[in-house]
């Protein structure tokens, strides 16, 4: 993934319901002053994962969260999916081999990109609390990040699930329940 612009990242550190997990937030591009706290409300919902108990013994890890804006993730999505359009969420999982050497070190999971002007579009075409929307989807860049995907239908159905249970612990009710079938589809969309 291309170098991020911008401010220097936010380090997030891992909240004491999932402390293996760190994300570190950096603003790469677009406007995000609509979203106050964007890294506190990140290291939430990555602790909410850390905290489920499919994940509650993973080894310490840490992931870097790109708020970036529609061009930069539709250029990213058609250099790397081979898609030319806009997405609001992309997850670059880290390659085999690029952990930092030593057991204390954190094992890099990727990174997840965040299209500004998508989130807060689909949260209000949706009728969605902005927070509730860009947390869902930090949480569904995670975890893809672990290795998740919704290809198949048994794997959407799964990995909404988890999504479901997770964002519960963070109070955010189901956000596949008002989609429908159709919005479900879209929503599945989401790389």
């Amino acid at each position: 993934m291309p170098e991020p612009r911008g401010r220097a990242p936010s380090h997030a550190s891992p909240s004491s319901r999932g402390a293996w997990l760190t994300i570190d937030v950096v603003e790469d591009a677009g406007d995000w002053t609509w979203l106050t706290r964007a890294s506190d409300l990140a290291t939430a919902a990555a602790g909410a994962l850390a905290s489920h108990p499919r994940f509650a013994a993973a080894n310490a890890a840490e992931a870097c969260l790109a708020l970036s804006d529609g061009a930069t993730v539709r250029t990213l999505n058609r250099t790397y999916r081979g898609k030319d359009k806009p997405t609001n969420v992309l997850s670059f999982p880290a390659s085999a081999g690029t952990a930092a050497g030593g057991k204390a070190a954190p094992c890099p999971l990727g990174d997840i990109v965040l299209a500004a002007e998508t989130v807060r579009r689909e949260a209000e075409e949706q009728g969605l609390s902005p927070e509730h929307h860009f947390q869902h989807l930090v949480v569904h860049g995670l975890l893809h990040l672990l290795g998740l995907d919704h290809e198949t239908e048994a794997e959407a159905e799964a990995m909404e699930g988890l999504e479901i249970e997770i964002l519960a612990t963070l109070g955010i009710g189901d956000p596949y329940a008002s989609a429908g079938p159709a919005g479900a589809l879209e929503a599945r969309g989401a790389p």
